[in-house]
């Protein structure tokens, strides 16, 4: 196994700690800390915390990216339901504590939307282009299903995010899971209704 370089490190460590506990809470010091490098190392490779929060959001959509590309809800032939398995994905990996399963992007951008807009614009990349990944099954299915609307399959694609994104905030103040699969439950049955599906949702 290769050894993590001081800057894959500290991106590591920025995705883990502001997760735990926000961005403006967490300190070069908390950063350096965390992930075992000097204050030294830490300006070698970024200039500032902002400059490391641009890089780290770039590392976790990268990484999320490899996992999303690989997970098993592409599988299924019909399109609405590699779309449905998406769901139920996302509904399958709220476990443990909300640091543990939140996005860093949509936590990182509730704070600095409005202070610094490198570090926003990155989050948007992240979260809009995930939501990407999603669009041409649900044009496929739309296609498939005739279902009605003006809505765009990127509009849809992005929907689901935005419930994710809230569901994360409803797991962060009610210090729990449960809320977020609740609202996850309830994306699911909207999509199946938007499509005139009538299976009953899956149990988990």
């Amino acid at each position: 196994m290769l050894k993590s370089t001081a800057r894959t490190k500290l991106l590591d460590a920025a995705i883990e700690t502001v997760r735990a506990q926000g961005y403006a809470a967490t300190s070069v010091d908390d950063l350096c800390r965390k992930a075992g490098v000097t204050k030294g190392a830490f300006f070698h490779h970024f200039e500032s915390k902002d400059a490391l929060a641009v890089a780290a959001t770039n590392h976790w959509s990268e990484t999320t990216g490899a996992m999303f590309a690989t997970a098993a809800y592409h599988a299924p032939e019909d399109p609405l339901d590699r779309v449905l398995a998406y769901i139920d994905f996302r509904r399958e990996i709220l476990r443990g504590t909300p640091a543990e399963f939140s996005c860093f992007a949509g936590t990182t951008v509730q704070e600095t939307f409005a202070t610094n807009d490198s570090i926003r614009a990155a989050c948007e990349a992240s979260i809009f282009g995930h939501a990407a990944t999603l669009a041409d099954d649900i044009a496929a299915a739309k296609r498939k299903y005739k279902a009605k609307g003006d809505w765009t399959p990127m509009s849809l694609a992005l929907h689901t995010q935005a419930v994710l994104q809230g569901a994360f905030i409803l797991a962060k103040a009610s210090d729990g899971a449960a809320v977020a699969v609740d609202s996850v439950g309830h994306l699911r049955r909207y999509i199946e209704l938007l499509f005139n599906r009538s299976t009953k949702e899956k149990t988990k």
